[in-house]
This record gives C-alpha cells, structure tokens and sequence, in this order.
C-alpha cells in the first residue's frame, strides 16, 4: 500500500511539472507579444520620474491597471506603495515579486527621444530627475509579468503578491519610507508570504544574461556624517588656531586602513568611503568647522560593526589629539542591511534560471558592493535578487554609463527575458511546493 501511495505521489509530481512546463511556454510567448507594451510603459516611467516618497503618477497607473487585470489591490502602503494580489485558482504558496517605484535627483543627459525634462527642489537645490538606475524597466516588466500570470490564475498552484515599492533610493530627510516601512506596515502578512523574488537590471552587464549570488550578494550600507569642530584664525596665523582641515586630512588618510587593516579581505570585501568635505569659505581664514559625508559598505553583520566602531574611534582620537572635537553620525541618515540570497533557494532556483536565459548565460558573479534595500524583505522571508544584464551587445563594460550617472542607458530588447524570468521563478517554486 505504502508503495502504492508513493507512486501516486510521484504521478501527481510528474504530472504537475508537465503542466508547469506548458503554462511556462505560454509565458513565454505572452512576454514576448507584449514587448511593445512593455516599452511603452517603460518610457513613460522615465519620461515621467517621481522622487522617493513623491511617487503619486507612478503608483496611480500602477494601482489602475492591476485593478484592471481583476487583482485585490492595495495603496498608500509606505506613503506610495502599491500592492496587488492574485490568487490563483489551486491552493500553493504565496509568492511576492517585487519592484522599486522612484528614480533619483539626477539631471539627465539626452540620448534619447523620451528623456526625461523633470526638475524638482531636493536638498534645498534645483535638480533633475531621472531613472538612472532601471527601476521604470523593474516596474514595466512586473506589470507585464501581472498581466501574465492574471490570464493563467485558474492554473496558479498559490498567490501571487506583486509589491511596487516606494523610495528605494532612501526617504526625504525626515520621513520614513522604502522596504523597512512596507515591512512594518505588515506588506509580508494577509497573506503570508513564503518567498520573495527581485530582479535589478544592470547596465555594465551583457544582455541575454543572468547574474546571481548565494549569500551575501549587495553590501549593507551605512552613510555617515563627521563635524570636525576646531578654533578659527587667520590663515597667516594658523598657530592660533585649532585647524579642523589638517585634522580632517589626517582623518581622512587613516580611515583608508581600515580596509587593509581590520578586515579580511580573502572573507568579504568591505569599502570605507568620504565623499564629501566641506569647510573654509576664504583663501586667508581658517574655519572654526569641517562637515565630512561618506559611506561604509560591507557583506556581514560583523564587518559591518567593526568599520563603524573603527571610524568612530579613529574621528575622535585624531580630533582628540589635535585639540578638536568630534561628532560622528552612523548611520546619518541611510542604513541598509546586507542583501542576502537564502542559498537553498538559490540552489533550488538555479535550474529554472539556467532553462530561460540558457545555461551559458547564467553567471555565479562576484558580490556587488551597491546596496538595495530588497534587503528589508529577505530578512523575514527567503528571497532571491538576481541580475539582468542591460548592456547592449559588443559594447564595452568599461566605458559604458553605470547606474546612477546622467547618461545611463538601457538596452531594451532584454525586457522580455526579464519578464520570463519572473513568471518561471514563480511557476517553478508554485511546483515545487505541490
């Protein structure tokens, strides 16, 4: 009997992969059909880009056109987040899918017709805005992945959860926002989710490929702030002062050892950043004040602690020693933590990866010293982030624009293996659960 029972279970599985593998080629045909609508809404994203927390446009065509597919839609979720569930027509897990909604205070150098003319006040100054970093390509391909998997609900074993998150690049200053806030406002709950899946599109990486990491793939982030408080004179007389600018260039050279001396290397890569110094306004006058803004990026909890507690010991013993004081903020304003890919699902993922890029597209690549909060998700739910290439073919990784730069470019014609990649993710761990 016992025998009997295992091989009806065995029948069940074979037979519920076949029928994975034929809503999977009916995916695939449907992500390519829509590659024009794709694009149409891509563009429109970047011709018309909200900053975090800002994102009203953005989230009210995404809201009505989820609404329009049949989903239970939720907004205003972490100010401007939208929430779409569909529940298939078979009992299975909740799978979430996930994308960004805002773009970055960068004003942007037109290359092409659908750049974007949006200006905006950030930080007190007049500055562009622009999707400088793909997320109008994450939200036009998990639009296309709704309308996908909305036209194959009564075969979904599960439900699908696509979370549009606001303010990925960091809240205004002052205001909460971004996965932390969505996680605390309970978008992980009603229903329960088992699984979250993320792409990030990359414009340095090759189009048709895939990129992935088990582990800690981006770094955590901590941003930092330094005031270096000293006495002012006159620049002809500078032993009547206390200078806050030796003291910071002193500072600034230490900092750098932190890397080749307290971390180790051959584990995890870690980076210590000052990327600002501000002070002085005249040839002739020494300041009373240095301000100094930086970053720290590293891939553990315990690297992440020992680059904080050796910066602070280092600003204030170096001001200390010079006669100054020291105030060091860390984080100042931006925390997030490492993004980590649970490695049983990554293993487990890995094959559905490899059959819809191709095996030889799909590459184990280093860990990325950028930051994403996805990393708010994944430390309530195993989650998986890979990473879509963008970068159109023949051209040089080198001398392409990188995220975040004014002339960031995305090759389109990726979209429709994003789109794939997102539907087989989901298709393929719905079966693995039956």
């Amino acid at each position: 009997m016992k025998k009997f029972y295992l091989l009806l279970l065995s029948l069940a599985s074979v037979q519920a992969f076949a029928q994975t593998a034929d809503l999977k080629k009916i995916a695939a045909k449907k992500a390519d059909s829509l590659f024009n609508q794709t694009v149409a809404w891509r563009r429109d994203f970047h011709e018309h880009p909200e900053l975090g927390n800002r994102e009203v446009r953005t989230s009210g065509i995404i809201a009505d056109y989820l609404k329009s597919l049949g989903l239970e839609v939720k907004t205003g979720i972490a100010t401007t987040g939208v929430v779409g569930i569909l529940k298939g027509g078979k009992p299975g897990p909740v799978v979430a899918l996930r994308s960004e909604l805002d773009a970055l205070p960068v004003t942007e150098i037109p290359h092409v017709p659908f750049a974007s003319k949006v200006t905006t006040t950030y930080n007190g100054q007049q500055v562009g805005v622009m999707h400088a970093c793909g997320h109008d390509s994450h939200m036009a391909m998990l639009m296309t992945v709704a309308k996908i998997l909305a036209s194959m609900k009564g075969e979904l074993h599960g439900t699908v959860k696509f979370i549009f998150q606001p303010a990925e690049e960091g809240a205004p200053a002052g205001e909460k926002g971004g996965a932390e806030e969505m996680v605390k406002e309970g978008v992980l709950e009603n229903p329960k989710v088992d699984v979250i899946f993320a792409q990030h599109i990359f414009s340095y990486m090759p189009a048709g490929t895939i990129t992935y990491r088990p582990g800690g793939a981006l770094a955590s982030v901590n941003d930092m702030k330094i005031i270096i408080k000293g006495k002012s004179s006159h620049g002809a007389e500078p032993w009547y002062s206390v200078d806050p600018i030796v003291t910071s260039a002193q500072i600034i050279n230490d900092l750098q050892t932190i890397v080749s001396r307290n971390i180790n290397l051959k584990e995890n890569p870690a980076v210590v950043t000052v990327a600002a110094i501000n002070g002085g306004s005249r040839h002739n006058i020494i300041p009373e004040k240095v301000e100094m803004l930086g970053t720290l990026r590293a891939f553990s909890d315990a690297d992440e602690q020992t680059l904080i507690t050796r910066v602070k010991k280092i600003v204030t013993n170096i001001a200390e020693a010079n006669g100054a004081t020291a105030e060091v903020y860390i984080p100042y304003s931006v925390h997030y933590p490492v993004t980590y890919n649970d490695p049983a699902l990554t293993t487990k993922m890995l094959p559905s990866l490899q059959q819809t890029a191709g095996v030889g597209n799909v590459i184990s690549g280093p860990p990325l010293t950028v930051s994403e909060d996805m990393s708010y998700f994944q430390q309530k739910v195993p989650g998986l982030d890979v990473f879509l290439g963008g970068m159109p073919k023949g051209a040089d990784p080198k001398n392409v624009a990188s995220n975040h730069s004014a002339d960031f470019y995305i090759d389109e014609s990726v979209f429709p293996l994003g789109v794939k990649t997102l539907c087989n993710l989901t298709l393929d761990y719905m079966a693995s659960k039956q």
